[in-house]
């Protein structure tokens, strides 16, 4: 109950902040500005309400030394919340006569009942989705095969908060040290579990209004650049179901071998080509998996829809070619602010998203820096990327010790030929005509669709060209967000074909129809079949379990401190994790790819692990500051057996399993 009253806070008094950042009373023409205000409203009304409950909790833990932060954290915030909002709504009503939460007209009421239908099917598949792959019944959580993997750091941070004191933050498989990967989303479902909710509850909830919330505003972004209906729901198709030659090449492969019937039907893994394609990279697993990904490039599409206003200013101008360039560059209507407080306000929650996901911060940065390239009002670009940029870094200082980010030029992504022709081959494999097609398409528009387009594509370009972590393939993230707003400008191109021009014989218009269904079957049956694969590939038997009543993990959490530091085999997702302790290292790839050095860590816990030296055991151990060991039978450690002598006879055994599986010892008095 009170992590429903926590959500209801938030979106009130994201509610009253959206209005000032998007103009209250403003509206586009044919536009229904609620599923501008509902996205938005959750969007800022959590961001604001979660920094502050986190900013308190850390201040009464760190400062106060509490015990319970959270405690105090949530009691301050919500109730601060709400106090805030009695206040806005008595100064309303005694300005206005009279006050409303929600006061937002309809432009289109008949297309409102359409739309009110299109979100709620929406809405109920996400939730059904989020909870097939994420759900825990009688006591058992169940993750599906080709998520957990992404979960298991998620619900590591999400316990280190809900049943344990993580303040200040450290990063739950390399404890110890400071917090390098964006934590917030995962501190948002921790507390919503402190509150009393249900872990899987509150993933998932937060994660069906995130995604719902984006789809919404991308929904509404289509529909202000093209102003059809039938493109903003094609978009939404596209989303889901990716292009990619992956399909055609799978089925006429085992065409010719003769068994394609019982591959598709007995298949369970993603299928692609390219550099760890089967991964699915691509698909709509990334958004299952990285649940906070959504919450991000919500924040990204609201900004994009608010400086639409400058674009558009900026693109109505009649110069033509090299004059109107030079009018948007060298001229003061070029660079004079339009709406500084706008852009103050919308850098500042862009900034406040560093946290929550760093890549669609980065991204959504990028594309709008296309948009200033063709749009009037710079001024307000650069004051809101410094804003952005000031409180991402403030961010950064706090929570990392040392850079945030140490980026390098790296061309070519995971082209196997880095060369522009390999780049071109590998983009074609891996997304058929999708990207390609739109160099021909550009052609085709006017000066406005033309800059969105070409803006949207800088974070493509970014992904080929810079590295920003040891791990390139999280450069993926970039090219899935210009690939979320590029399916606007196909689904234009469909929905054109499809109705085709006045003027057009009965046959011309049948042809069009025709090539907009082998248009559609081509950009989505890749797509449609890695679904498919994401019903079978994490149905029954096919889910790693973890008994959520465990006495480990009781064990754990009542008897390990804040600051304690357990040393395990590297564990990915499983009782211990789920108690939220500080894992010394765990599974490897999730630090690693944040940016820690786990080849030090591992070197030093194979030692640990494997001496008969006592004294080098004990002097790894205080150097190393390991509080707790943990023996389980028959454990190996970068592929080394496990040893329990030594430990033993340094150490006190303070918990053993009943089944005699797993030893604890403490290593200090």
């Amino acid at each position: 109950m009170l992590g429903i009253i926590y959500l209801l806070l938030a979106g009130m008094l994201g509610c009253e902040a959206s209005k000032m950042l998007t103009g209250e009373g403003k509206s586009v023409s044919g536009i229904n500005r609620i599923w501008l205000m509902l996205p938005a409203s959750f969007g800022v009304g959590t961001l604001l309400l979660t920094w502050m409950v986190y900013i308190i909790s850390w201040f009464f833990s760190v400062v106060g030394k509490a015990e319970n932060p959270l405690l105090y954290g949530n009691i301050i915030g919500m109730t601060g919340a709400a106090v805030i909002m009695i206040l806005l709504s008595v100064q309303k009503y005694r300005k206005q006569g009279s006050y409303r939460i929600w006061n937002i007209e309809t432009q289109d009421k008949r297309r409102l009942k359409k739309e009110i239908l299109l979100f709620g099917l929406l809405t109920v598949f996400i939730t059904y989705m989020m909870f097939y792959v994420f759900y825990i019944k009688d006591g058992i959580l169940y993750s599906g095969l080709t998520v957990y993997g992404d979960y298991a750091p998620h619900t590591a941070m999400m316990r280190s908060f809900s049943a344990g004191n993580n303040f200040p933050t450290q990063y739950p498989h390399y404890g110890g040290a400071d917090v390098k990967y964006h934590f917030m989303f995962q501190f948002l479902t921790g507390n919503l579990e402190y509150l009393g909710m249900r872990m899987d509850f509150a993933y998932n909830i937060v994660s069906t209004l995130s995604l719902v919330g984006f789809l919404m505003l991308l929904y509404q972004l289509a529909l202000r650049i093209t102003g059809k209906m039938c493109c903003g729901v094609l978009a939404l198709f596209l989303f889901f179901f990716r292009s990619g030659m992956a399909f055609f090449r799978f089925a006429w492969e085992h065409i010719q071998a003769g068994n394609l019937v019982e591959t598709l039907e007995e298949n369970t893994s993603f299928i692609g080509y390219t550099v760890n394609e089967n991964w699915g990279l691509w698909n709509f697993n990334v958004y299952l998996n990285q649940r906070h990904l959504a919450f991000g490039l919500l924040m990204v599409t609201l900004a994009l829809y608010l400086f639409m206003d400058w674009l558009e200013a900026g693109t109505a101008h009649e110069e033509k070619g090299i004059l109107w360039i030079k009018n948007r560059i060298f001229s003061k209507e070029g660079w004079k602010s339009r709406n500084l407080d706008q852009a103050l306000l919308m850098g500042m929650f862009l900034g406040l998203c560093a946290f929550w996901n760093g890549a669609a911060v980065i991204g959504g940065l990028l594309i709008l820096c296309g948009f200033a390239i063709f749009s009037d009002g710079k001024v307000d670009y650069a004051v809101m990327a410094g804003v952005s940029i000031f409180f991402s870094w403030l961010q950064s200082k706090i929570f990392i010790v040392g850079s945030a980010m140490s980026s390098q030029i790296y061309l070519g992504f995971l082209a196997e030929d880095k060369t522009v022709p390999g780049v071109v081959k590998y983009l074609f494999w891996m997304s058929g005509v999708f990207f390609l097609g739109l160099v021909l398409m550009v052609w085709f528009m006017r000066r406005r669709e033309r800059a969105i387009l070409v803006s949207f594509l800088f974070p493509v370009i970014f992904a080929f060209v810079l590295l920003m972590t040891p791990d390139i393939n999280v450069n993926h993230k970039y090219i899935m967000i210009s690939y979320a707003f590029l399916t606007i400008f196909w689904a234009w191109a469909v929905c054109s074909l499809w109705k085709g021009r006045n003027g057009q014989s009965g046959i011309q218009k049948t042809m069009g129809k025709i090539l907009a269904i082998v248009l559609v079957i081509s950009l989505s049956v890749t797509g449609i079949y890695d679904f498919v694969v994401i019903i079978k590939g994490n149905g029954p038997g096919r889910r790693v379990t973890v008994n959520m009543n465990s006495e480990l993990t009781q064990w754990l959490e009542e008897n390990l401190e804040k600051n304690d530091l357990l040393l395990t085999p590297e564990y990915s997702m499983n009782e211990v994790t789920m108690s939220g302790a500080m894992l010394y290292c765990g599974w490897p790839y999730y630090a690693w790819s944040a940016g820690y050095d786990t080849n030090y860590r591992a070197a030093q816990a194979v030692t640990i692990y494997t001496t008969s030296d006592s004294e080098t055991l004990k002097k790894t151990v205080q150097q190393e500051k390991i509080t707790y060991i943990l023996f389980e039978e028959g454990s190996e450690f970068e592929q080394q057996e496990c040893r329990e002598e030594t430990i033993a006879a340094a150490y006190e055994k303070v918990y053993e399993t009943q089944d005699g599986r797993i030893r604890i010892y403490k290593t200090t008095e």
